[in-house]
């Protein structure tokens, strides 16, 4: 049977590099798009910066850009601008993630693509938005997280002012690139009007942190700072076992009355009885389960709250992933040959009836799909001259 993802028939026009654009569009190959990858001659960094069976194909870049196609062109000739702007004509979506002073020089700003192919979605992937201060200022994952709080949340946490140990901003940024896109793409559906979008990193994780944190200081006047107290106080951490380490959240009234029942713990007394008595003391009441956890293993502990319907895991490395048992029951690896050999993918978090996304294949060589890709267009270009 012929794949047909929720987004197949849909053509994007990728001028995005390192992580926040790629994973968008990555995304979106999986769910059947066609993806035209359009790199300079030196190709996406992200092909250069980890682990690959071979140069140019690192391990980050052929995880974020699977089942894409590489068309190399040099936007500095008129040759390569020409050729992008017949791209354009046959596209749903064109996609970057220059600054936009960088995209506006080369001739491909929306007013520019939209004048070509007027029904065009058109999605600006920047730092910070440009109807702020610091719109065109240079950004990266680090510099982000920084100015949306979250090396001061980890301070909190840990006495040291740190970043997460995961590029968040990148990801959450290409998410929200992701919904905004197919939300512009809903719209045109129904109206037959293309229209620009833009996904800044800033703003997209100003409004990620503040959807708990902004607790009292969203209200005027103020009833408090800017912090969500059960994810900042210090003794929020996996729990250390007699053997390991456990996490677990003993959180509703029902989870906590069960917890108590059966562990019989000799500090829960009345003051703990309700979230919202818990909620005031939650550092308390994150010691005292810390010391009783030590008590048992992490076996004894895993047996017990799931008994009780108690959401508990223990504390696995990156590595446990690969041979996770849901997620092999669940067939979420995907096993893609290559031109390089075979990769072992994770597949698409989302499940649909009838439209399923899949692993879209392997990522591309630099350049790889030039000639296919132009030379399908030029014929289609010129049968429609014949055919006129």
């Amino acid at each position: 049977m012929e794949y047909a993802g929720p987004l197949s028939g849909i053509r994007v026009i990728d001028l995005t590099a390192m992580v926040m654009g790629p994973y968008c569009t990555q995304i979106m190959a999986d769910m059947g798009a066609e993806v035209v990858k359009i790199e300079p001659p030196g190709g996406d960094n992200t092909r250069y910066i980890s682990t690959g069976p071979e140069r140019g194909m690192a391990g980050v870049f052929v995880n974020v850009n699977r089942g894409k196609r590489s068309v190399l062109l040099d936007l500095r000739t008129a040759d390569g601008r020409a050729t992008l702007r017949e791209l354009v004509t046959g596209a749903d979506v064109f996609i970057h993630s220059m600054r936009a002073a960088a995209i506006d020089r080369l001739g491909f700003g929306y007013a520019e693509v939209a004048a070509v192919n007027p029904a065009i979605v058109y999605t600006n992937c920047y730092g910070y938005g440009r109807r702020g201060r610091d719109a065109g200022r240079a950004a990266y994952d680090d510099t982000i997280q920084a100015e949306c709080g979250l090396p001061s949340v980890q301070q909190q946490l840990t006495g040291t002012a740190s970043y997460v140990g995961t590029i968040m901003a990148d990801k959450i940024a290409g998410l929200t690139a992701l919904y905004a896109t197919t939300m512009a793409l809903f719209h045109r559906e129904r109206t037959g009007e293309g229209q620009e979008v833009e996904v800044a990193m800033f703003e997209t994780m100003a409004a990620f942190m503040l959807v708990e944190h902004a607790n009292g200081a969203m209200f005027d006047p103020p009833l408090g700072t800017a912090a969500y107290p059960r994810a900042v106080t210090p003794n929020r951490r996996p729990y250390r076992t007699a053997d390991g380490h456990i996490a677990a959240l003993v959180y509703n009234d029902k989870q906590w009355a069960a917890f108590v029942d059966a562990v019989h713990p000799p500090w829960a007394g009345r003051e703990f009885a309700t979230l919202e008595q818990r909620a005031a003391r939650i550092d308390t009441v994150y010691a005292r389960l810390a010391e009783t956890f030590a008590e048992r293993t992490t076996g004894e502990w895993l047996e017990l709250l799931h008994a009780l319907d108690i959401p508990a895991a223990p504390v696995r490395s990156l590595d446990d992933l690969f041979d996770n048992p849901h997620l092999l029951d669940a067939g979420f690896f995907e096993t893609v040959d290559g031109p390089y050999g075979p990769v072992r993918f994770p597949g698409p978090p989302t499940w649909f009836s009838r439209t399923p996304g899949r692993v879209a294949g392997p990522a591309p060589r630099l350049g790889a799909d030039t000639e296919e890709v132009v030379g399908r267009m030029r014929a289609a270009e010129a049968d429609g001259r014949v055919r006129g």
